[in-house]
């Protein structure tokens, strides 16, 4: 049996209480982003040995929970770790309906000013308690069009790796939440805190770019057999030269007609499918290969580097290089800069 999280005390006094986090368990919740929780912040100390944080867990459905992975915790129920904390983190979520109990405790505690932070799929529980409505929010990229229709109310950014909305904090999946717990680091005491922490944790402090370059391409469900034809042809070569008149063409339709119910049927306009397949296949190049970016944009087909480098950063949200350093196959780490 593994048992909860107890809460960890300063050892000597100190001029600036500690900052009182609970960490929400319960049944089928995703074990490693709880233990991330746990992991970033405890034992935490600034420069002059002061406990940043004091950590705990609490659970609102009974001491034994078992998690997703099926190892048994036993967490303390609701008490002062609960009603006294300033931060609860909520980590990922087992899906399915949010008990009542738990929606009205997370809005109670934001309503006497406690901080609200979820982790991946944690963020339909802050969903169904009312606390992102009317606001910004993400979660893993594969959930958050499910998020967005469960809860249409709240503006789903499924790109950020985390957004930061004062007393609400809501992050992508798994290691987006230590990206998320370094920056709530960084506000609550400063970046030297921080990078403490990173260089401890061996992770980088800050991390450029958002879950696109992470998110895979999704295929557009197309029940049109036109539509069929013109998308296969595009895969087969997505760098040729796709004038709208030859996919209408490929489709038996007038140029007009093709744009309007190619735009229904996949979400996307044919330039901007286009480009969003132009620069999946520029991905996979860059992950598995090392031909110079000039070359990539070429094969991909886009007329210049700089044309392909705009909109590489503006779809996947980091650069070809950067992206390129996170994803190469080669066995080595990028190394830091001198």
């Amino acid at each position: 049996m593994i048992f909860g999280h107890k809460m960890m005390m300063p050892e000597k006094p100190s001029s600036h209480p500690p900052h009182s986090v609970a960490v929400l368990a319960y049944q089928g919740l995703c074990l490693f982003e709880y233990a991330t929780a746990l992991e970033v912040l405890s034992n935490r100390r600034s420069t002059e040995g002061e406990l940043l944080y004091a950590v705990a867990s609490f659970s609102l459905e009974g001491a034994a929970i078992m998690t997703d992975r099926g190892v048994p915790l036993t967490v303390p129920a609701a008490d002062q770790v609960f009603y006294d904390a300033q931060t609860i983190i909520v980590p990922g979520w087992r899906m399915g309906p949010v008990p009542d109990q738990i929606a009205a405790a997370l809005a109670m505690a934001h309503r006497r000013g406690a901080r609200i932070v979820s982790i991946c799929t944690g963020a339909f529980v802050l969903a169904a308690a009312g606390l992102i409505d009317e606001r910004r929010a993400t979660t893993h990229w594969r959930f958050a069009e499910q998020l967005a229709r469960d809860h249409p109310r709240v503006a789903v950014d499924a790109m950020a790796l985390y957004i930061d909305q004062g007393s609400i904090v809501t992050s992508a999946g798994s290691s987006a939440g230590i990206d998320m717990l370094l920056h709530l680091m960084r506000r609550d005491f400063g970046p030297a805190a921080c990078n403490a922490a990173a260089r401890a944790m061996v992770v980088p402090p800050h991390r450029e770019g958002g879950q696109a370059q992470y998110a895979e391409t999704p295929v557009p469900d197309v029940h049109h057999k036109a539509f069929s034809n013109v998308i296969e042809q595009l895969r087969r070569d997505p760098a040729g030269d796709h004038r709208i008149e030859t996919l209408a063409g490929l489709a038996a339709m007038s140029p007009r007609t093709f744009f309007r119910k190619f735009r229904a049927a996949t979400g996307h306009t044919p330039y901007d499918w286009i480009l969003i397949e132009r620069i999946r296949l520029a991905k996979a190049m860059l992950a598995e290969g090392d031909l110079p970016v000039e070359r990539i944009a070429e094969r991909a087909g886009f007329a210049a580097a700089d044309t392909f480098r705009h909109h590489f950063r503006r779809v996947v949200g980091t650069t070809p290089s950067q992206f390129r350093a996170a994803f190469r196959h080669d066995g080595e780490w990028p190394q830091a800069a001198e």
